[in-house]
């Protein structure tokens, strides 16, 4: 447990934001309340007493570096990240703390990979994007089932979402990532990036038990590709959807996450299901949980307290599988999170076999 630790949240008062909030409050951190409304802070601070409110907008430098003052750390939940990132990770640089974001944005993504690996080198600090449910959990589990292999020819993730009601910032982030890439999908494939106009692929995917199996649409690119290849040798990492979250997520009119319980979460339920190949040898790992937005409040504190307390594999701009021991940090979720590793099996080539 943290003894009182200040850590600031940027963007406190959103869908992400407030699980943040609440995580960190019940392992003992003290968060420090920051975005840009200042009448959705006071509310939240209201709701919360006890937590000091800092409006900042991310566009006023000075107004960033007052409201870091004092914290250990920064955790950014405020989207879209192509606005917001690269502002709070300077100022986070600046304070000298630690910065972490749960960023799911391709191109957020690529611009902090690009700019920040040689400052965050420089300071001796640690600056670690996409710690969330899309880009963190997925390059954890393919960090974990790589196990000891230095290089694999295959990594394919696939998304068992029960439903996907989006929060208004992943609507706005994904309006933002539409118009930077022109309207055309990403996928990653042959050790780099590559934008198409086509329709992407619907195929098959055998998830485990309850689920099954279910049509998924191939090419459905997340975060993943960033992340994984920052730091495992794949020429081929490839994202799946299940269709009826994809349907969701995509329809103009599906609502916003509704809460069933007293935490605050939905009623979603996932899967994520990772597969990586090396020749004809494929490994293996699964997790399963709860509320893909609720779930990275402890992917993320998590993270925070590992880094607080020295329990990384090294400093500077890194993806979650870089920086931790992957299969430690997942059991460590439990029972927010179940995971598993399964054994080495010899496999058919190709998604067609998954």
């Amino acid at each position: 447990m943290a003894s009182g630790q200040i850590v600031a949240v940027v963007g406190a008062y959103g869908h992400t934001g407030r699980f943040v909030v609440d995580e960190l409050r019940e392992r003992g951190f003290v968060p420090l309340l920051v975005g840009r409304d200042a009448a959705k802070l006071r509310a939240l601070a209201a709701d919360r007493p006890g937590l000091e409110a800092r409006p900042a907008s991310v566009d006023d430098p000075a107004a960033l570096d007052r409201a870091l003052h004092g914290a250990v750390a920064v955790l950014n939940c405020a989207g879209p990240f192509a606005a917001t990132a690269a502002p709070v990770i300077e100022a986070a640089l600046r304070a000298g703390i630690p910065y972490l974001d749960v960023a799911a944005e391709l191109e957020a993504l690529g611009d902090t990979f690009s700019h920040f690996a040689e400052p965050a080198r420089a300071a001796g600090t640690v600056v670690l994007p996409a710690m969330a449910f899309f880009g963190g959990l997925g390059d954890l589990l393919a960090t974990a089932a790589m196990g000891d292999w230095t290089a694999a020819d295959e990594v394919h993730i696939a998304y068992g979402l029960s439903s996907w009601h989006p929060t208004a910032g992943t609507r706005a982030a994904g309006a933002v990532s539409r118009e930077r890439r022109g309207g055309r999908r990403i996928r990653f494939a042959g050790g780099r990036l590559e934008y198409r106009d086509d329709a992407p692929p619907t195929t098959s995917w055998t998830f485990p038990a309850p689920l099954g199996e279910r049509t998924v649409i191939g090419e459905f690119t997340m975060a993943d590709v960033i992340t994984v290849p920052s730091h495992l040798a794949v020429p081929e990492v490839c994202t799946y959807m299940t269709t009826e979250a994809a349907t969701d997520v995509l329809a103009a009119d599906t609502p916003a996450p509704a809460a069933v319980d007293e935490r605050g979460r939905s009623a979603q339920t996932f899967v994520v299901d990772v597969r990586v190949r090396s020749g004809r040898l494929e490994r293996r790992a699964v997790a399963t949980g709860r509320d893909i937005y609720a779930i990275t409040a402890p992917l993320a504190v998590e993270a925070l307290q590992r880094i607080l307390t020295g329990r990384t594999r090294t400093t500077g701009l890194a993806a979650p599988g870089a920086l931790f021991d992957p299969a430690d940090f997942l059991r460590a979720l439990g029972p927010q999170l179940s995971f598993e590793l399964y054994g080495e099996r010899t496999s058919a080539a190709g998604p067609a076999a998954r």
